[in-house]
């Protein structure tokens, strides 16, 4: 943690098809602290010293060439490099027009954790009318798996400690624990079977996702990727997808996706907000004020 410090750094600008965002609100994810504790030095090897934060929203300040419905002064919210987004000035690759129903804070939760819950969910195919288990509900991905799948007609139920279990119900997820005997435990709250899973949680579940949905076509993994290439599942990465972007904003705008924050932290404490979402077993996303 010793090793964030606040400093000045030059400014960005953005290239082709990018703009750059005056940060209201940055988000904290896990891949910033496993980037700063160095456990992605061999995938992602970094240029230090680095910014942490992978998306931010907040107001548009300047607009790159071949960049088309966007104007300075919207409210926006998006994802841009790997690192860069925990800053005054970002520069997003990916974006979408913020939805009047969510404050700043709510925006910069969304970015990262919608796009990588709608691209799990989209591997598992229809939704409408299906059975699907959220391993790792509570979680900043998890809760918004959890709203968009309802949004989109499937009957949801939830892995989550016992303590996140109402938030579970108030995102509209039957909740249950994880961990042994969750194919007991689903049997009482889906005699129908569970038709699909998501896993956000790399708790080492996957064996039994796939047990419980009888094929491992029908579990995807954001969370274990190793696990996932060995049973077979779908493993699903989040991508700087404007379309998906958009998907959730509307969401937002309906009122059936409200990204859900844990706690807010000024800038001079992204120290505690790392410390805070390394620990696990957060509800929602962890986010920085700028």
């Amino acid at each position: 943690m010793e090793s964030l410090v606040i400093e000045q750094a030059p400014e960005p600008h953005p290239g082709l098809g990018e703009i750059r965002v005056r940060v209201a609100a940055a988000s904290v994810n896990p891949i910033d602290w496993k980037l700063r504790a160095g456990d992605l030095r061999q995938l992602l090897p970094l240029e230090l010293p680095a910014i942490p934060g992978r998306d931010a929203a907040g107001v548009v300040d300047e607009v790159g060439d071949g960049v088309q419905g966007v104007s300075i002064g919207d409210r926006v919210f998006g994802l841009g490099g790997v690192t860069g987004a925990t800053a005054e000035l970002v520069i997003l690759s990916a974006w979408a027009h913020s939805p009047d129903t969510w404050n700043d804070e709510q925006a910069a939760g969304a970015g990262l954790a919608s796009v990588t819950a709608m691209r799990g969910l989209n591997a598992l195919g229809s939704l409408a009318g299906r059975t699907l288990l959220v391993e790792g509900a509570a979680g900043g991905v998890g809760s918004a798996a959890v709203e968009i799948a309802v949004a989109q007609g499937a009957t949801v139920i939830g892995t989550a400690s016992e303590r996140n279990h109402e938030f579970l119900t108030s995102l509209g997820a039957v909740p249950t624990t994880y961990g042994p005997g969750l194919a007991q435990r689903l049997s009482a709250l889906a005699p129908h079977g569970v038709d699909i899973a998501l896993d956000t949680a790399a708790s080492g579940s996957l064996d039994d996702l796939v047990a419980i949905t009888g094929d491992p076509t029908r579990v995807a993994t954001v969370a274990d990727h190793v696990g996932g290439q060995r049973l077979g599942t779908h493993v699903v990465n989040a991508e700087n997808d404007s379309t998906l972007l958009s998907a959730a904003a509307e969401l937002g705008r309906q009122g059936r996706y409200t990204p859900r924050i844990e706690q807010t932290y000024p800038l001079e404490r992204i120290a505690d907000a790392h410390a805070h979402a390394e620990r696990g077993r957060t509800r929602g996303k962890m986010v920085i004020c700028i």
